[in-house]
């Protein structure tokens, strides 16, 4: 390799200065993590607030266009139903009812739970059992609960366990897993949608979603221009899940938040690795200057300071990438509920980020080191 030599020699330089080396990894690891946990959390939130939409899988939602998240739903009146069924192109549409209520447990305690009513008929949009039998739905009283993280706010409920809702006798006929958590902390409940309007109280509209697939993409601008003349939108799964990602970064704080700490995690790894390599710099400038004197040329110095700069950043990001897998693998196992994912984006974000500090880094140190005069080194 035509740079090998001196790119040992650069290594050399590098891990002998224990102290310097060290802390340039230990801010870069923690600059890392930073930035990753911060984005991790938001990813997460952002995962369980897609959970409605993720767990039902329709492919077309049609709502109100007031509507931001899946479980701030606006009521949408029958006509709109029969006219979406009507239209060219669209292969079936059914109701969905999505809505909170109060539970009263055995023991005489009260507990807030989201209910999903699913279209009788077809039950689209059904979770998959662990327990029970997905027809025991059209029995009276029937519920089927999710087994998330919040499953024990249910007091840990069996097939058969019975439950006060709004006056009506609730009963569990089945167990259900799905893809995503919820995102308000009470716990999901499925029923049938004639069920679930009789039981929650609600206004003379009462379809929360229509949802619908077409016969393929080539209608699908058609369905949307029917339905928006109709005064409601229809988005498909990618659209309404950027449409809810949107509502959380820009209009609530939560967006802000996360990028404000992720800016200030990339200012603190920036300073405290190029100020630690700038100081490593100019304490081995005699070492430079005796590398050019015996005939290195700039250039070989510019590729010696870039690839230390760039072993110290990926060594740093490995160390905080595997950091911060550690406490969140620990974190989730401890706290069922605790909502920070790993991404490809916010790894390819922090990648970026410490792309951008080691170049900034080796920036200064390149200046220094190609203003260096042999001359000086030795006269001093």
């Amino acid at each position: 390799m035509k740079y090998s030599g001196i790119l040992r020699i650069g290594f050399k330089l590098l891990v002998n200065d224990k102290a310097k080396f060290s802390a340039l990894l230990i801010g870069i690891t923690f600059a890392v993590f930073l930035m990753v946990q911060m984005t991790a959390m938001f990813a997460g939130i952002l995962n369980r607030a897609y959970s409605t939409v993720t767990n039902i899988g329709a492919p077309i939602w049609i709502m109100d266009p007031a509507v931001y998240t899946p479980t701030s739903s606006i009521p949408l009146p029958g006509y709109l139903l029969d006219a979406v069924r009507s239209m060219d192109g669209v292969t079936y549409a059914v109701p969905l009812f999505v809505g909170g209520a109060q539970l009263k447990l055995d023991d005489g305690t009260n507990q807030s739970v989201n209910v999903v009513g699913l279209d009788d008929n077809s039950l689209f949009g059904r979770p998959e059992l662990e327990q029970g039998n997905i027809l025991d739905i059209y029995a009276d009283n029937s519920f089927i609960v999710v087994h998330d993280s919040e499953f024990r706010k249910l007091e840990y409920p069996k097939i058969g366990t019975t439950f006060e809702l709004n006056d009506f006798r609730g009963k569990i006929v089945g167990i259900a897993k799905v893809n995503a958590n919820g995102l308000n902390g009470v716990p999901t409940l499925y029923t049938t949608y004639n069920r679930a309007i009789q039981y929650i109280p609600t206004t003379r509209f009462t379809i929360s979603y229509v949802l619908a697939q077409v016969r393929d993409e080539k209608v699908l601008a058609d369905v949307k221009e029917k339905v928006a003349k109709l005064g409601y939108v229809a988005m498909t799964k990618d659209e309404f899940n950027k449409r809810i990602a949107n509502y959380y970064i820009y209009q609530t704080g939560v967006g802000t938040n996360i990028l404000l700490m992720t800016v200030i995690s990339f200012i603190v790894g920036l300073s405290i690795s190029g100020q630690t390599f700038y100081t490593f710099i100019l304490e081995n400038v005699d070492k430079f200057g005796a590398l050019k004197a015996i005939g290195a040329k700039s250039k070989e110095l510019v590729f010696m300071i870039l690839f230390m700069a760039t072993f110290t950043s990926l060594t740093g990001y490995g160390l905080g990438i595997g950091l911060v897998t550690t406490v969140i693998a620990t974190a989730r196992y401890k706290i069922p509920n605790y909502a920070a994912m790993i991404t490809f984006w916010n790894l390819e974000l922090a990648f970026g980020m410490v792309v951008l500090i080691a170049g900034i880094s080796s920036y200064f140190g390149v200046r220094k080191v190609l203003k260096i005069e042999p001359f000086d080194i030795f006269r001093g």
